[in-house]
């Protein structure tokens, strides 16, 4: 099927404008995106890595952060090496399969990790209210059926939004998307045609994507709080409330962000462009460039897993002539 028969405008390719800066920054923006781009994926991939060579963080809260890890690395891969080839060649041109891929993925990407975040919450609202019976509640096989209830939901709630997008009219010839990627609202305002039910489609299925996980969190930490506050002294609350202040940190950059992307009121769609793509450049190159260090600075556990790693390269080192 080609790309013309996915809507009847006969557009088969979209320029991206990009990022905008004066012509002597932009060598140095390019760095920055590059340099955020390594540590995402080298960032996450070594959290990845000690967690699966760690038996120690064979556990479900670190099941769970793995996910989250190769989540953050496949959405900054979906879009970010394209953004710094179309930088560096200045040919931003992508046809209308790549692009509606690209939205597609992006929204699934994005829809898992806050269906994830969910079953964080869950996890640590276990563990804190219900510590003897963690162990039997929270098991391995029960631990991946939620992690790929996180996956399969967030693929299949984002095709009706993909479909819907990819079956306007586009103006005829090369739409100029004013984003440095195929983002979902940047692409609806480049549609010849009226996206009121677009945005009402959107709006419908952020209720099971973004607010339904919001309220499990909020009720998980409802419940968390509700028994820190009958423990009986203010070291074991405090170490209580530490085992998830990385989460918690994490859903305020997540839903803060994207929140203000795709929930926000009607008026504010008026907002210029340079707007979202700063809005969008936080949530795609900030976030999960902070998200392992966030699980990392604070966690007693994997500093312990990465000083034994270490400890076991240095010592491959010495015996190695």
């Amino acid at each position: 099927m080609g790309p013309a028969t996915l809507n009847d405008s006969g557009t088969s390719e979209f320029v991206l404008l990009g990022l905008w800066a004066p012509p002597p920054l932009r060598p140095l923006l390019w760095t920055a995106l590059l340099l955020a781009y390594l540590a995402t994926v080298l960032g996450n991939g070594a959290l990845v890595g000690l967690i699966m060579l760690d038996r120690r963080l064979h556990r479900p809260m670190y099941h769970l952060l793995t996910h989250l890890a190769l989540l953050d690395t496949a959405y900054v891969s979906t879009t970010l090496p394209q953004a710094l080839a179309h930088m560096a060649t200045r040919r931003p041109h992508l046809s209308l399969a790549r692009c509606g891929a690209q939205l597609y993925v992006g929204i699934s990407l994005g829809s898992c990790e806050a269906i994830l975040l969910a079953a964080m919450a869950l996890d640590r609202c276990l563990a804190v209210c219900r510590p003897l019976r963690y162990a039997a509640l929270v098991t391995a096989p029960r631990c991946a059926m939620l992690a790929g209830a996180s996956w399969t939901l967030g693929f299949a709630l984002s095709v009706p939004n993909a479909v819907a997008a990819l079956r306007l009219p586009f103006c005829p010839g090369r739409p100029a998307v004013d984003h440095f990627f195929c983002e979902l609202p940047a692409v609806l305002r480049t549609a010849c045609a009226d996206t009121t039910a677009n945005h009402r489609l959107v709006y419908g299925l952020g209720v099971p994507i973004l607010v339904v996980p919001l309220g499990l969190i909020l009720a998980s930490y409802a419940w968390i709080l509700a028994a820190v506050g009958k423990l009986p002294s203010a070291g074991s609350r405090r170490k209580a409330l530490s085992t998830c202040s990385s989460h918690l940190a994490v859903v305020g950059l997540f839903y803060g962000t994207v929140s203000a992307m795709y929930l926000r009121p009607r008026a504010s769609r008026a907002l210029p462009a340079t707007h979202h793509k700063l809005v969008a450049v936080f949530y795609l190159v900030v976030t999960p460039v902070l998200n392992p260090l966030i699980y990392s600075l604070r966690n007693r556990e994997v500093h312990a897993a990465a000083l034994y790693a270490l400890a076991r390269l240095q010592g491959m080192r010495t015996v190695l002539p």
